[in-house]
């Protein structure tokens, strides 16, 4: 890493500041370098603070993936039983489905520090910069008809949500159909997206991407009065491996229980984790606008809405807003 003599230099300096000028003697190189430098770092997830005539202080180090950290809080038996870790990539989930076509296990895990073109439901692009979220995706080889995936979103929903508030002890929420937030700004996406064969899934990509210690800076404009991170609620830095393991162990557990009881178990689980249930919300369909309360889910995974009239309506597919009184 050419910049690697600038790191170690700031690792060195316990967190005190060093002068532009200091840095480019020390360095050999021009204060131009210095600051094209520094930019690189931050591009990686180091975060500095910048003071006039006291130089550059470094203020966060990312703790970048070590497969080991991971393992050590995993409690699988199939789900991450192959880890990939990626620097950077265009998405994990490119690499899962590609892996997947060739033959990955199921429980293969791809994990990345940065994601170039992420993505989250309906084409849109995720957010996902470096050093501090996660961006990930499992490889699934479920026994189902495709008719069943929208449960399996849901499943992976609770387990998501479950694991953030064990960890890091926020209140974090669902929001139909798999958008976890927290104080009603989302801080995780989750898509799933499935190959079939004769009607059924011949294998299933869980991609789930969280924010995890993103700082108000990070964000373009355009999220920061929708999004937040896991560090901006708690106030303090979470640990990203940790939160990975327990991820798998949470969704290992729902989806044995699952497969030996059927949906139920977790259609009462992601009642009990939801934001949606019980508010007054909105959706548009194709064809029409469907608004009333979000009263339960619908055995398949949708939404049932109960209009003014006391008529009852399922939504399987695109998303809610929740209609703030």
């Amino acid at each position: 890493m050419k910049n690697k003599l600038l790191l170690d230099l700031f690792l060195h300096s316990s967190q005190t500041f060093i002068s532009g000028e200091e840095i480019s003697r020390r360095l050999k190189i021009s204060r131009t370098a210095v600051w094209k430098q520094i930019n690189q770092l931050r591009d990686m997830g180091y975060e500095f603070e910048a003071v006039s005539r006291k130089g550059y202080r470094m203020t966060f180090i990312p703790d970048f993936y070590k497969e080991t950290d991971i393992q050590a809080n995993l409690n699988t038996k199939i789900l991450g039983n192959k880890i990939y870790i990626i620097e950077t990539t265009s998405s994990t989930q490119v690499d899962a489905m590609t892996q997947a076509e060739s033959g990955a296990v199921e429980g293969t895990l791809f994990i990345a520090e940065q994601q170039t073109s992420g993505r989250g439901r309906l084409g849109r692009k995720w957010f996902s910069p470096s050093g501090k979220g996660i961006w990930m995706s499992l490889v699934l080889r479920p026994e189902l008809p495709i008719r069943y995936m929208p449960q399996l979103t849901l499943l992976t929903g609770v387990a998501v949500c479950k694991a953030i508030r064990s960890v890091t002890g926020a209140e974090a929420a669902i929001k139909w159909p798999n958008d976890i937030l927290i104080q009603g700004k989302k801080v995780c996406g989750i898509l799933l997206e499935s190959a079939t064969e004769d009607n059924k899934v011949k294998y299933c990509i869980a991609g789930i991407g969280i924010d995890v210690n993103l700082s108000t800076e990070d964000y373009p404009e355009e999220l920061t009065e929708i999004a937040t991170s896991l560090k901006l609620e708690t106030g303090h830095t979470i640990d990203r491996a940790l939160l990975i393991a327990e991820i798998l162990n949470e969704m290992e557990l729902l989806y044995d229980r699952y497969t030996s009881e059927g949906f139920t178990p977790i259609q009462v689980e992601w009642e009990e984790h939801s934001v949606s249930i019980g508010q007054a919300v909105r959706t548009e369909t194709l064809t029409e606008t469907i608004q009333g309360v979000a009263k339960r889910l619908d055995p398949s995974g949708g939404l049932v809405i109960a209009a003014p009239s006391g008529e009852e309506r399922v939504v399987y597919s695109g998303e809610i807003e929740i209609i703030k009184q």
